[in-house]
């Protein structure tokens, strides 16, 4: 008899310790492209068969195009406003179920599991593209790895917990740089900083050393040379509009650029690299600015400008 109870006393122990640790139900969308609703609306979801999975989160101010740093994801705590939630349906369910103000009502939705808690880690590298030819780098695209950690699930019958869940990765497009310039470049009509202009982007050297690598002499034996620095700052900076000398000559400069890039320091001999070489034209001195081993950066992402880049030419009369 007693061992009888013993055993009832363990039977009903196992049934009713459901502390939600056990994993009932394999959950996998790792491999599952992700996709973010078109407009206003701040769901990125996943779609599998008759399977979802979806976060409702602020995707402007969450999934920033930069990099994050190694080892330093952006966390961002499941609450009231961010949500994870898991849905089972009874038939192949899409993109309609979810995104429109008013979702497809079929296939009909049989299982709903909420998280509770929990943590949203995002880990953000920049995908690129390098030019075989001169080493230039161009940034398309970024990547944004994105893991659960600690989540519980509330489900039907109890909870489900995590303590690490593998959303996958949700891509987002880079603007494109298009770094259209040509070969001529402009001096400042109120100071010595150079510009080359391609409508609504600039790329611009600020040089304290203006006066020693601009010089009205003709180069016989090498280039005249400067490292990028602060004080020998080369930027790129894109507008919402046409930007000109004027632009840049009002005091304060009107609007702030929706992307501001800024070279690395320079290394003797290695990187960031200031070349000057001048010839007579016609009785007046042209003078050609390239850059070598340059590395533009915003933020914590770069891209390379190439081992050899032509900032422009531009003539000064004797």
């Amino acid at each position: 008899m007693k061992q009888f109870l013993v055993i009832l006393v363990l039977f009903f122990s196992i049934n009713a310790c459901d502390d939600g640790d056990l994993e009932v139900k394999n959950i996998d969308f790792e491999d599952v492209v992700a996709a973010k609703c078109s407009g206003d609306k701040d769901v990125i979801y996943k779609i599998k068969d008759t399977e979802m999975l979806l976060i409702e989160i602020p995707a402007a101010t969450t999934f920033l195009n930069d990099e994050t740093p190694e080892g330093d994801p952006i966390e961002v705590a499941i609450s009231s406003t961010v949500k994870v939630k898991y849905r089972q349906y009874n038939g192949a369910v899409s993109v309609d179920n979810i995104c429109p103000a008013i979702p497809n009502a079929t296939p009909n939705l049989m299982e709903e599991w909420n998280a509770l808690a929990g943590t949203i880690q995002i880990t953000s590298t920049a995908i690129k593209t390098t030019d075989t030819n001169t080493g230039a780098t161009k940034i398309t695209r970024y990547k944004h790895y994105i893991v659960f950690k600690n989540i519980t699930f509330e489900k039907p019958g109890g909870t489900q917990v995590y303590s690490s869940f593998v959303f996958g990765n949700y891509n987002t497009t880079a603007t494109a740089l298009s770094f259209g310039f040509d070969e001529e470049v402009s001096k400042s009509s109120c100071d010595n900083r150079l510009f080359n202009f391609n409508g609504s982007e600039v790329l611009t050297l600020d040089a304290a050393d203006y006066a020693s690598l601009i010089v009205n002499e003709p180069t016989t034996s090498g280039p005249r040379t400067a490292l990028l620095s602060s004080t020998n700052k080369l930027t790129y900076s894109l507008y919402t509009s046409v930007v000109n000398d004027a632009f840049f000559c009002t005091t304060p400069t009107p609007t702030i650029p929706s992307q501001l890039w800024i070279a690395e320091d320079g290394v003797d001999d290695v990187s960031g690299i200031i070349e000057v070489n001048t010839i007579v034209v016609g009785g007046n001195f042209e003078h050609t600015i390239r850059l070598k081993k340059v590395t533009m950066k915003k933020g914590f992402s770069d891209f390379y400008l190439g081992d050899d880049y032509l900032f422009g030419t531009f003539l000064l009369s004797n």
